[in-house]
């Protein structure tokens, strides 16, 4: 029966734990970088501090011993030494240590706005988990619409895999990652696209008005030659799907034709149901993860009857043309600004190599310090703050009266 209740705990606890949407693999190739990093930025420290001479008078005898013979006295003032260690370097040893793992930790973005729509968080699941050669983090690597920052999409993806340790860091991010984006951009209302006049290419526009010259002739002479307007609205979110062959991304809108007098209502010519499908193309640039996207397959049809869809044929070439010429360069504008990766501020990545998984992708890479550690310390500490062992370092010695 204890046994039973047991399995039926873990059950419980294993259906209700949240799944990550990107993990992080720091290997130990990594660690020893940090490491090599840290030293050199604890030798920077110990540089700076200088260790005042000793003047005195013990009764008739007057003393001034300069840093420099130190050495040659060292027999005689071990245990002046000793209480300078402890007073100085140790401090600078501990706060220098200290101050650089804080100040990385308050580098690495947690939950931060991608643009003026969308933001991203990347919290912490749970415990990093430590092994000999690997430090492993699961995020939770999930957009929300800034107007709706309690919304969440249920992960219901592919738990995403880390298997490899050649490279310094793997990142892995699961289809959920890529699907809450585009689940977050259609809740803001961004997926939508409106072109009017002069924005509406030139041969396209007067294939839509003979395509449709039978609706138009019969119109009032002022609505006629209105500029003509073409709006494509997503109408469900889009899905991602992961595959070693590649992945792609699932798009089903509405075309909307109209023309729009001036002054007066918009005069609607013909309505249709796209449906596309994208390739998808990651990578990382520096901290960012960017998509280049290309549109493959296109159809469209009409949701009206199978007799207007197969009047459309002759449409379907003109606006996929239309929408690689002039819808994709402006979606790879914006995608290519890419998201931030959880990683502290001046390192980036570098000789990246993307790799395909049934439901999931990783990337691979090895880290480069963009900048030193003291710029980043110094960048990220206060402007009040003074270094602890300023207050704390013994006066010079003072004569004796």
């Amino acid at each position: 029966m204890a046994l039973l209740g047991a399995l039926l705990l873990a059950f419980l606890v294993g259906a209700h734990a949240e799944l990550p949407g990107c993990k992080i693999r720091i290997t130990s190739k990594a660690l020893e970088l940090v490491k090599q990093e840290g030293l050199r930025f604890l030798e920077q420290e110990l540089e700076t501090i200088t260790i005042p001479d000793l003047r005195g008078r013990e009764g008739q005898f007057y003393y001034n011993i300069s840093e420099k013979v130190y050495e040659f006295l060292s027999t005689f003032i071990i245990s002046g030494m000793r209480f300078l260690l402890n007073q100085q370097i140790c401090p600078v040893l501990y706060h220098a240590g200290t101050v650089l793992l804080n100040s990385l930790l308050d580098t690495v973005p947690v939950r931060s706005s991608v643009d003026e729509l969308v933001g991203i968080d990347y919290s912490l699941l749970k415990d990093p988990v430590a092994s000999d050669s690997n430090l492993d983090m699961d995020f939770r690597g999930a957009f929300f619409p800034l107007a709706e920052e309690n919304w969440s999409l249920t992960n219901r993806a592919v738990e995403p895999q880390l298997q490899e340790e050649e490279r310094m860091v793997y990142v892995a991010f699961s289809e959920f990652f890529f699907d809450s984006a585009m689940e977050s951009y259609f809740r803001a209302e961004a997926l939508k696209l409106s072109l009017v006049g002069d924005k509406v290419p030139h041969d396209l526009d007067m294939l839509l008005r003979a395509t449709y010259f039978g609706s138009i002739v019969l119109l009032s002479p002022a609505v006629i030659d209105s500029p003509l307007k073409l709006e494509l609205r997503v109408l469900e979110p889009p899905r991602c799907t992961i595959k070693p062959s590649g992945s792609t991304v699932s798009v089903t809108a509405s075309v909307t034709i109209a023309l729009v007098p001036p002054d007066q209502p918009e005069v609607q010519l013909s309505s249709m149901i796209m449906d596309a499908r994208l390739s998808a193309k990651m990578a990382l640039r520096g901290k960012a993860l960017r998509t280049q996207l290309d549109l493959r397959r296109f159809r469209i049809y009409s949701n009206q009857s199978a007799l207007e869809s197969l009047a459309l044929i002759p449409l379907q070439a003109p606006l996929k043309t239309m929408l690689q010429i002039g819808v994709m360069p402006m979606l790879n504008e914006r995608m290519w600004r890419g998201v931030q990766i959880p990683l502290p501020e001046g390192i980036n990545f570098v000789r990246e190599v993307v790799t395909n998984h049934a439901g999931f992708l990783t990337i691979g890479a090895d880290l480069h310090f963009a900048k030193g550690l003291r710029e980043v310390i110094e960048k990220n500490r206060p402007a009040d703050t003074r270094d602890p062992w300023t207050s704390s370092a013994p006066p010079p010695s003072k004569a004796a009266a």
